[in-house]
């Protein structure tokens, strides 16, 4: 019986207020994300240290610490006891880039447990260098072990049971308005963003939310109208538009006052969806004028969601 390992790809979050300068300094030091010829360490030690105290405000306001690690773990825990059924010599395991369990560490594991198979899965449904390349590249700098027992999964931007899952959370969602406004629900698909340069060297990013979009809404026979827009901004370089706060008070102006905000391009829920939607830009909504302001809650324990992480495997093996 072959001996498989699935390992589950995130950022990982600080899990208390102390860990968020140590949670920044990794992120910082990130060359996937921010490659400097020389000096990273330093421009990361400095960055980190004075962002730390910005960055705490705002966790103090989500509970101390990011809900994804625990969010990962109830994910990894569903996924291995789903695919045992099939496979009862199979383990997953959780990998993150910038907080514990580091990858450094889930590869030492692993590599003193003689795999035969190893299906290296993220977290992130849609393929970008900074982060399923960034997680990629960081498995490979530490594993040293056969490369050939390595398995990719690269995207799934459109795959069926994910994009049930996310219908499943808008409908759930809808149903928090008040019914007589149903029909004139604006769907906000918030994406975290990317620098523009990024998209010009070819990033795939932007292409797969928008192929997420577009096959979610076609399954839906396009019940509402619908938005992209882009969140978490950092730097002074041209990043993709339009900006989430800004569409935001654009339909207020146009008086779309019902808005549903799906987070498109997150598994989990996290300070990017519980606290920049769901408290600094419920402000935003709040000052423009609208009425019904709802954030849809993360995919987090979706059986629907752990369903497609468990196809994937399958199809992969």
């Amino acid at each position: 019986m072959q001996k498989i390992a699935v390992v589950l790809f995130n950022l990982g979050g600080p899990d208390s207020l102390d860990a968020i300068e140590p949670f920044l300094f990794n992120l910082f030091c990130d060359q996937d994300i921010f490659n400097l010829p020389f000096g990273q360490k330093l421009f990361a030690r400095l960055i980190s240290k004075r962002r730390a105290p910005k960055v705490a405000v705002q966790y103090k306001l989500i509970g101390g610490k990011s809900p994804i690690n625990e969010w990962t773990e109830k994910q990894r825990a569903m996924l291995e006891e789903n695919l045992r059924k099939d496979f009862p010599s199979l383990d997953v395991y959780k990998a993150m880039r910038y907080w514990k369990p580091l990858t450094i560490e889930t590869v030492s594991n692993i590599e003193s447990k003689n795999y035969d198979k190893i299906v290296l899965l993220p977290l992130y449904p849609h393929y970008s260098k900074t982060t399923t390349g960034s997680s990629f590249n960081e498995w490979n700098r530490h594993y040293k072990n056969d490369s050939s027992k390595l398995i990719y999964v690269n995207s799934y931007p459109t795959n069926e049971k994910y994009i049930v899952a996310i219908n499943q959370r808008i409908d759930e969602s809808i149903l928090q308005f008040p019914k007589k406004v149903r029909n004139e629900i604006q769907i906000v698909f918030s994406a975290h963003g990317t620098p523009v340069s990024l998209v010009k060297k070819g990033d795939p990013y932007g292409g797969h939310i928008r192929q997420t979009i577009e096959t979610v809404m076609k399954s839906r026979q396009y019940s509402h109208n619908h938005h992209l827009c882009f969140q978490s901004k950092v730097g002074p370089m041209k990043w993709l538009e339009p900006a989430t706060d800004k569409k935001i008070k654009e339909l207020a102006t146009l008086n779309k006052k019902h808005l549903l905000i799906v987070p498109i391009s997150f598994v989990s829920d996290h300070v990017e969806t519980l606290f920049e939607l769901d408290i600094e830009y419920r402000h935003v909504a709040e000052k423009a004028g609208i009425e019904n302001y709802i954030v849809m809650k993360g995919l987090n324990d979706s059986k629907l969601f752990i369903d497609a992480l468990s196809d994937l495997v399958k199809n992969n093996l």
